[in-house]
């Protein structure tokens, strides 16, 4: 057999796009959960700015409305959608609500997360569960429902937001940093998955952000002693993480800091590490309290 019959039978490799985010089309719309604050906001704002109409998915009503007539202002259409995503049956009526407006997702941002700081046997078992919910069980579900189509089109990106806590078991905040870890290893695994459909996952790991989530977990002045250098901007996140996903970068983190930092976690023992963070942790061992976006 001659070298060109035995090239026939393979398939040409399939080249990288200039960009793996889809183009902005009518009845197509990127979905942002965790949209009402924080880094969900401000993705919410980046995909608007690139044109792309945005359906914003939190719990609070109001503020997805606030967020709607400013990013509305800009041009796109933008769809408020409160939603409880720890419950089943809301995120099932979020599908047939955008079905029923003929609405397909192009852009999947798992943005939505919940952490409770203490001991974990202080911490209300319902809120614990709400978080893991919140924080694996719902992205799952929502790449479940939308990823098929995205794979039939061979277009399509899904950004799930993870965290540095993703590699390392954390005391105190144990139920969210396994969510995270969990949604990390879901997102990796899913990027080898789809990207031969042409569809393009990215987890994002970025650091400490000085939004309303800390405030809430009761971190308010432990991010107040931080300097500057060590807290992610939201916005430069948003706009780091999109420019990842237009790539397909499998992982990424937003900033030199959160790289180092992923590297010295990656490398630690871990009993070394658990030490550590058991004598130095920044959460409160007791009176704990939950923050949700």
């Amino acid at each position: 057999m001659t070298g060109t019959a035995r090239d026939a039978g393979r398939a040409a490799p399939r080249r990288a796009p200039a960009t793996w985010l889809p183009a902005p089309e009518p009845g197509r719309a990127a979905l942002v959960t965790g949209a009402s604050s924080g880094l969900g906001a401000e993705l919410a704002r980046a995909l608007a700015g690139r044109g792309h109409d945005v359906v914003l998915v939190a719990r609070r009503g109001e503020r997805l409305q606030d967020l709607a007539r400013e990013l509305a202002g800009s041009g796109p259409t933008v769809h408020a959608v409160p939603c409880d995503l720890t419950a089943p049956d809301q995120r099932a009526s979020l599908a047939a609500e955008l079905a029923g407006r003929g609405l397909e997702v192009s852009i999947l941002v798992n943005a939505a997360g919940a952490g409770a700081a203490g001991d974990f046997l202080g911490v209300d078992r319902e809120r614990q569960v709400a978080d893991v919910r919140l924080g694996l069980e719902a992205a799952v579900d929502l790449c479940a429902r939308f990823g098929p189509a995205m794979v039939a089109r061979r277009s399509g990106a899904v950004l799930s937001v993870c965290s540095l806590f993703s590699w390392t078991p954390v005391p105190r905040m144990a139920a969210y940093a396994a969510a995270k870890a969990g949604l990390l290893s879901f997102t990796e695994a899913l990027h080898v998955e789809l990207k031969q459909h042409g569809v393009a996952v990215t987890a994002l790991c970025p650091g400490t952000m000085p939004t309303e989530f800390m405030p809430r977990a009761g971190l308010a002045a432990t991010v107040a002693t931080m300097p500057a250098l060590a807290l992610d901007d939201p916005r430069r996140v948003a706009e780091r993480g999109l420019q990842a996903l237009a790539r397909n970068r499998r992982v990424a983190a937003p900033s030199m800091v959160d790289r180092s930092t992923t590297a010295l976690l990656r490398a630690l023992p871990r009993g070394l590490l658990l030490g550590v963070l058991e004598r130095w942790s920044p959460f409160p061992a007791a009176a704990p309290s939950a923050a949700r976006s």
